[in-house]
């Protein structure tokens, strides 16, 4: 075991070591990025270890200068000539050849509506139809704060307090949450397409704008029509937007 008193064989195994705890030893395992950063500070660490005074130094470099100059080493001298091109190069190879990866999903962000929609059994306009709530505006705060409870109890897990799209469950969503905040969202829409993606959720998105993911489930099942018109009352008041009205002919 005298070779463990070797420098360069302690800095061999500290190296290693912390090679195979970081790699392995942390769960969920850490990113290469990071892999990469503390591994860099343990080398500098080991450095400044082995050169703590000239006798660690020249331990820890007799056999480096050893393989170098040697004449009894040359065939691992020749060796390693050898074996570490090759795998620098295929270090590089690695890097640089094409991985293959999943064909592109296109997405229709607003897809398009349908006119129509069966609601409970009952045929709903799309087209054309606006907020009748909005019609009694001395209820209009009432019809908020409905619209508010309903939010925070059902909406607020996935699209946030903040509607900002960064509620708990978001991360695990992809397509994510829709983002209220953003003026490229409900500002661009009629509240009659908030109804619809509301009433349908998921589920009822037309098949032309597949491949969807969305997790939205349909409300249709869980609030009556006023409680959903309540929320998009919420949402446009919340965020400061204004809905896109129909464009007349």
């Amino acid at each position: 075991m005298s070779f463990l008193r070797s420098r360069f064989v302690q800095a061999v195994l500290i190296l290693v070591l912390a090679a195979v705890l970081l790699r392995y030893g942390i769960r969920p395992p850490a990113p290469w990025s990071v892999f990469t950063l503390y591994m860099a500070i343990v080398f500098m660490g080991v450095l400044v270890f082995v050169s703590a005074d000239a006798d660690s130094w020249r331990s820890f470099v007799r056999p480096l200068w050893s393989v170098l100059v040697d004449r009894d080493k040359r065939y691992l001298r020749y060796g390693l000539m050898i074996v570490i091109p090759l795998l620098l190069g295929y270090y590089a190879y690695t890097q640089a050849a094409a991985r293959p990866q999943a064909p592109p999903e296109l997405r229709a962000v607003h897809p398009a509506p349908p006119d129509s929609i069966d609601l409970r059994g009952k045929p709903f306009n799309i087209s054309g139809a606006e907020n009748p709530l909005r019609k009694d505006q001395a209820s209009y705060a009432t019809h908020v704060a409905a619209g508010a409870a309903i939010y925070f109890r059902n909406c607020m897990y996935c699209h946030g307090d903040n509607l900002d799209g960064q509620g708990h469950f978001a991360p695990g969503f992809n397509p994510p949450p829709a983002n209220f905040q953003d003026p490229g969202t409900i500002a661009m829409l009629q509240e009659a397409y908030l109804f619809w993606r509301i009433a349908k959720g998921g589920p009822g998105l037309p098949s032309e704008s597949t491949p969807w993911n969305s997790v939205m489930p349909a409300w249709e099942d869980r609030l009556t029509e006023e409680q959903m018109w309540q929320v998009i009352m919420f949402l446009y008041d919340f965020t400061g937007q204004q809905p896109r009205r129909w464009e007349s002919h």
